[in-house]
């Protein structure tokens, strides 16, 4: 009973950031490099363009909600 008491209480003062959280930044920074990359060429792919942009919009919106639902909380 003290050992379950003693682990909720650890449990509760751990921090709430993950380290995937520290991954999703990342790939999300990566994300929006490769994207100036696409958009500073010369010859333009489209499909690259479109599927980048999409990429960085969805890694944008998890990445503040991941930060202020998780880490603001």
């Amino acid at each position: 009973m003290f050992l379950a008491a003693e682990v909720t209480e650890v449990a509760a003062k751990a921090s709430p950031i993950d380290p995937f959280d520290w991954f999703m930044l990342a790939f999300t920074i990566v994300i929006a490099i490769g994207f100036v990359r696409l958009i500073k060429e010369k010859k333009k792919n489209i499909f690259a363009i479109g599927f980048a942009s999409v990429s960085l919009v969805v890694f944008l919106v998890i990445d503040v909600i991941m930060i202020s639902q998780v880490w603001l909380a």
